[in-house]
């Protein structure tokens, strides 16, 4: 290592990368950095006689990163967290800690988990900032890439599925938090539910009636519709909406039947005038997971934020309650 060239190298210029990298954007990149495009455009000019290498090409739809820019985003997030880690106390102190953390959480945990880990962790580190996100397509990404700092998501127990447990991208720890079964929701004075009896309530008749599903992750599927085409079937689809309440309102106010996550769906019954009934078919369990990136893994702060969602949940869920 050359200690003279790397005391040249002012290492802003690498958080400035890393955003650029993130955003292909100077125009965002600025504003995400709070700083005027001409200051950014004059530190991408260091970047590149200090890197020797132009790192960005313009074109149409933004800024195409050169292979060299590729391959250093790649190890920017490492570099930054061990950085960051030099300034941070070697024990952290809940009670007197003003750090800040992010989470990206699937919707369905909204209701059912972040209500009861939130307070536990502010009565306890009054000065920490939490800011939670929706998780979408790009929050796996965004967990690799250090912007933010934990995932709580559903992930697939069905081997065909592209949101397995086992299937995570490298780098990526998880901690099963519990796990949960699918069940479904009909109107309080649906037709169904005047002739319905157990022996009524099979797969043809869950096929047959028409379904409304949230769009997950991106994708119109979920496991459930991989388990029935590996069967031949396929369920009748009528709408498809972005989010659970959206569901769960839709199915309140026609024929339609949501298919969800147990967890939810006693919530979702308080809300609306809704009956739940249990799926009419064997089917696999899925995971509600922590996810966090492993260069985290010793973090003293990351590991406390990790143990007190952990705990909170395992006092809210038992495997009796959910399966």
């Amino acid at each position: 290592m050359n200690i003279d060239n790397l005391a040249r190298i002012d290492l802003n210029l690498l958080v400035i990368l890393k955003v650029l990298l993130e955003e292909q954007s100077v125009t965002r990149a600025a504003s995400r950095l709070h700083i005027s495009q001409s200051a950014l455009s004059k530190s991408l000019n260091r970047l590149r006689e200090t890197l020797d290498d132009p790192l960005f090409q313009r074109t149409a739809h933004g800024l195409k990163p050169t292979a060299h820019a590729l391959i250093l985003g790649q190890k920017l997030p490492n570099i930054l967290q061990d950085l960051y880690q030099l300034t941070q106390p070697p024990t952290f102190n809940p009670a007197s800690s003003n750090r800040q953390f992010s989470f990206a959480m699937v919707e369905s945990a909204y209701e059912t988990l972040i209500p009861y880990f939130i307070g536990p962790m502010l009565t306890t580190a009054p000065n920490v900032k939490l800011d939670s996100y929706v998780w979408t397509e790009k929050s796996m990404q965004d967990l690799q890439q250090g912007q933010i700092d934990f995932g709580i998501s559903g992930r697939d127990l069905h081997p065909l599925s592209d949101f397995q447990v086992d299937r995570l991208p490298e780098g990526i720890a998880y901690q099963t938090l519990f796990t949960d079964q699918q069940v479904c929701l009909v109107r309080e004075d649906h037709p169904l539910m005047a002739a319905l009896t157990s022996a009524q309530w099979k797969l043809p008749l869950y096929l047959d009636m028409a379904h409304v599903q949230v769009r997950c992750e991106g994708s119109d599927w979920w496991a459930l519709d991989y388990f029935l085409a590996d069967l031949g079937h396929r369920r009748r689809i009528s709408t498809t909406v972005p989010d659970f309440y959206g569901a769960a309102s839709v199915c309140a106010h026609s024929d339609l039947i949501f298919t969800l996550p147990s967890s939810f769906a006693r919530h979702a019954c308080q809300l609306y005038p809704l009956k739940l009934l249990p799926l009419p078919f064997e089917f696999m369990p899925m995971a509600y997971v922590l996810l966090w990136h492993q260069r985290n893994d010793e973090d003293q702060g990351h590991k406390w934020i990790r143990e007190t969602i952990c705990e909170s949940v395992a006092k809210l869920f038992t495997p009796a309650e959910i399966l």
